[in-house]
């Protein structure tokens, strides 16, 4: 299990190649998107109310079961109010979109006593890093229609728990469908370019013979190849017998009588 410093430093290094390392990569400004297009962006608008219920609800229910225990829950129910402003913040703030490159999550969120201020966070994940956007529904969420997707990571370098979660996205299916066409699109590019580099490699180039790299028959010796070696032996032996069947020819049209006797 890695710790939480190794994680960070993944996150990091992440933003930096998505921004191409021109900019500081651990300040979080909710305005600045980069250079990047936005090929798809979630919604969060249309389940604010449906989501500040179902959260207010289990806070009720854990306040509920410890209501006995020191009076905290007593405390956490006069905390309500309080917790569904934050919430609404929360929602509110939230930005989820896709770019070429990558999947984008950004939210601001108030901390616990708002008056002390905001909670940024700021979440690149690499789109090669992906291994598929699950949506997830569980009882309690499916009575107020609240959904929430849950990115897998393809890396060993990530444990399992470390999934980027998100609550209330509207319609979590077409996020899903953009995301997993991207990928299918990239892939489709890296597999083009790979086919045309292996054409370019194997397609010899005009006027130039595929056949010029193998060396001439002359310095290869008998040992290295013994057919080749006895071809030029059985030549050699029949221009020999040519050269002699052409001397013994002129020698007998010249004396035809000496052979005769």
């Amino acid at each position: 299990m890695e710790s939480k410093g190794t994680v960070a430093e993944i996150d990091r290094l992440e933003r930096g190649l998505l921004l191409g390392g021109g900019k500081d990569s651990d300040s979080v400004d909710g305005d600045d998107d980069g250079e990047e297009s936005v090929l798809h962006t979630a919604s969060f608008e249309e389940t604010e109310e449906n989501f500040v219920k179902y959260q207010s609800s289990r806070w009720v229910m854990y306040s509920l079961l410890l209501i006995m225990a020191w009076g905290i829950g007593l405390l956490m129910l006069i905390y309500l109010p309080l917790r569904r402003y934050i919430l609404r913040k929360d929602i509110r703030s939230r930005k989820l979109y896709l770019t070429p490159n990558a999947i984008v999550y950004k939210v601001r969120r108030p901390v616990p006593f708002p008056c002390f201020g905001n909670l940024k966070k700021e979440k690149y994940v690499l789109l090669p890093s992906v291994a598929d956007i699950v949506i997830e529904q569980g009882y309690l969420q499916s009575r107020f229609g609240v959904y929430s997707i849950r990115i897998e990571n393809v890396g060993v370098r990530r444990p399992p728990s470390d999934d980027l979660q998100i609550q209330g996205v509207v319609n979590p299916h077409a996020f899903r469908k953009a995301v997993l066409e991207r990928l299918s699109h990239m892939r489709g590019e890296v597999l083009s370019k790979q086919v045309s580099t292996v054409e370019n490699v194997s397609t010899p180039r005009f006027g130039q013979s595929s056949f010029t790299s193998m060396p001439p028959p002359r310095s290869l010796g008998h040992d290295s190849y013994p057919h080749l070696g006895e071809m030029a032996i059985l030549r050699k032996l029949e221009e020999v017998g040519s050269s002699v069947k052409r001397v013994q020819t002129l020698i007998e049209e010249q004396n035809p009588q000496t052979l005769e006797d």
